[in-house]
């Protein structure tokens, strides 16, 4: 199946059925606001993170004290999804438990994905439905990359600024695992100078306190970032790669040390049987 093409009179947006993942944001004057995952840097553009986010110790997690394979951030961004409803500026995406799907993760799940456009701003909600007869942990999370510099921006200094105006703590990776040592914030005020020296060590992870929404800018174009029901937040890029990642998760790695049960992932969430849970971003663009 072809890429779902959705538009108004601000925004083009595309969205594969592979992963249900958006391949381009568009705006009206022709400029590209999302990273065009050249392989060189990374493939990925706009991935959803599930049923796990991060890594796990030696790519396994324990379910109900059985092992299963599973790669860094889950499967659902290589799997096949299943349109099911579309309009002129929304598309809706499924992806239904399988029995390749049960091979690494043994729930009944259906994991709904939905862009939408409103105005100026892309709305992407994800839904997580628990149909099986016990409660199913899981992480789930988003990984949009957006082009760094932003367009028209070449040579301006960019910076990440928090609404909530506070200094999160953050927290490094070893080896793709939450290493459990706190680091100085490098927000001041909830504002921070984006610059590759940044990412030499992998993301920066901010589990708590980063509030439910930022702004990316430069000059005079911004993208106001806002999210829901996602308590973390990591900001990830490839030094000298041209785009940033801003990424609101629930749930994160594995901590460096302790076991790979899925169930005990730091901010897992777990769902009743018949229980589902909504998750959000927005990305508003500016200028």
């Amino acid at each position: 199946m072809s890429n779902i093409r959705i538009a108004n009179d601000h925004l083009t947006v595309e969205v594969s059925p592979l992963g249900s993942e958006m391949q381009s944001i568009v705006t009206r004057d022709g400029q590209s606001w999302l990273w065009h995952g050249d392989a060189a840097f990374w493939r990925g553009r706009s991935p959803v993170l599930f049923p796990m986010v991060g890594r796990s110790p030696n790519d396994q997690v324990s379910i109900e004290g059985q092992r299963y394979g599973m790669n860094q951030h889950g499967f659902a961004r290589r799997s096949a999804f299943t349109l099911i409803d579309s309009g002129s500026d929304f598309c809706r995406f499924e992806l239904v438990a399988s029995e390749a799907s049960k091979g690494m993760y043994p729930f009944d799940f259906v994991l709904t994905l939905e862009h939408r456009l409103e105005g100026r701003a892309v709305v992407v909600t994800a839904e997580v439905s628990n149909r099986d007869h016990r409660p199913m942990p899981y992480g789930i999370g988003f990984h949009p990359a957006f082009v760094w510099p932003l367009p028209g921006c070449e040579g301006l200094e960019h910076e990440v600024t928090l609404d909530n105006g506070r200094a999160p703590v953050l927290i490094r990776l070893s080896g793709g695992l939450v290493a459990p040592f706190a680091h100085p914030s490098p927000f001041k005020a909830g504002a921070m100078t984006l610059n590759h020296d940044l990412f030499e060590a992998d993301a920066m992870l901010f589990p708590e306190g980063a509030g439910a929404g930022l702004t990316y800018a430069a000059g005079d174009r911004a993208i106001h970032f806002t999210w829901e029901n996602l308590p973390n937040l990591a900001i990830w890029s490839k030094p000298g790669a041209p785009f940033v990642c801003l990424e609101p998760w629930h749930g994160t790695a594995a901590e460096v040390g302790e076991n790979d049960a899925l169930d005990e992932r730091p901010y897992v969430e777990i769902l009743g049987p018949g229980a589902s849970g909504r998750y959000s971003f927005k990305a508003e663009l500016v200028g």
